[in-house]
């Protein structure tokens, strides 16, 4: 999602909220502002890395897609320099143009295959290569009513191959989140998740855990807050809901990605992107939290 020129975020010092002591916790490892040159630089709404957290691979929404190599020190991150970037392109083939670029969800598969969801002209399509003509994997019904600016901010695939992608803004008739899911070439709305008063969707990611993972943000004219929520999704549904993260505004920058990946000693990672809307207020930051099993 895109925020107009009058957001201004104010600078001051914040902790985080507190949590339900029954909650698991997860623990702030630390964070990288990402700094680039060019154009394409900016406005990054999805992030994947490589299951030894040493490559990235980043999303933006004006189209641009590229992968950048991590250097670690201590297993926190030291440095990233960018390999290669791309630009998305249509179905014919051609650069997508202006007005159906709002790439914000992405999922990559072993052997490099990419799915990513959109906003403004809402749609899933599967890329082969990051060079590759799109396929488009949903009609225009598929997606139907939802807002401009608030519609497939996050995606993600679990072990079956299924793909899953959620609203920002749209709600179910009891107010919930709808979960749109491809199976057999056919988008059904197997479930809802519960929403979570003040915070919207923004990326999703299944962790090597078999888990659902969705990260939410919240905004006020003071900054944005960021949640991080769970759950294991069975045969009737989702269950064991638990909120690993809750800032307070401030904490963070405007985090819309998200990739949950294990490290070399075997703790979950959630890493974070933020979009920076390609204001000189904001900033390009990856945070990273450890989070518990």
């Amino acid at each position: 999602m895109r925020f107009g020129p009058a957001v201004a975020v104010i600078a001051f010092a914040l902790v985080a909220c507190r949590l339900p002591a029954s909650e698991h916790r997860a623990e702030y490892l630390g964070s990288y502002e990402w700094t680039g040159a060019g154009g394409w630089f900016g406005g990054f709404s999805a992030i994947e890395l490589d299951p030894d957290g040493l490559g990235l691979f980043a999303l933006t929404d004006r189209g641009f897609f590229a992968r950048a190599l991590i250097d670690r020190e201590a297993g926190l991150i030291a440095d990233i320099t960018v390999d290669e970037w791309w630009w998305l392109r249509s179905s014919t083939g051609g650069r997508l143009s202006k007005g159906i670029t709002d790439a914000e969800g992405l999922d990559i598969e072993p052997d490099g295959t990419m799915h990513i969801s959109f906003e403004g002209s809402h749609r899933v399509a599967t890329y082969d290569t990051p060079d590759s003509a799109a396929q488009v994997r949903s009609r225009a019904a598929t997606f139907a009513g939802m807002g401009a600016n608030k519609s497939l901010e996050a995606l993600a695939q679990d072990d079956q191959g299924r793909l899953y992608t959620l609203p920002e803004g749209s709600r179910d008739a009891h107010g919930g989140i709808p979960v749109y899911r491809l199976e057999n070439d056919r988008w059904t709305v197997p479930f809802s998740l519960p929403s979570s008063r003040g915070f919207q969707p923004v990326g999703a990611d299944f962790g090597p855990d078999g888990r659902f993972y969705l990260l939410e943000r919240g905004f006020s004219v003071i900054g944005f807050r960021t949640q991080l929520r769970r759950w294991s999704f069975g045969a009737d549904g989702p269950e064991a809901e638990a909120t690993l993260i809750r800032t307070a505004f401030g904490t963070h920058d405007n985090l819309e990605g998200l990739s949950i990946w294990r490290d070399e000693v075997g703790i979950l990672r959630a890493t974070m992107i933020s979009d920076d809307n390609f204001k000189s207020f904001q900033r390009t930051e990856i945070v990273e939290y450890a989070l518990p099993d």
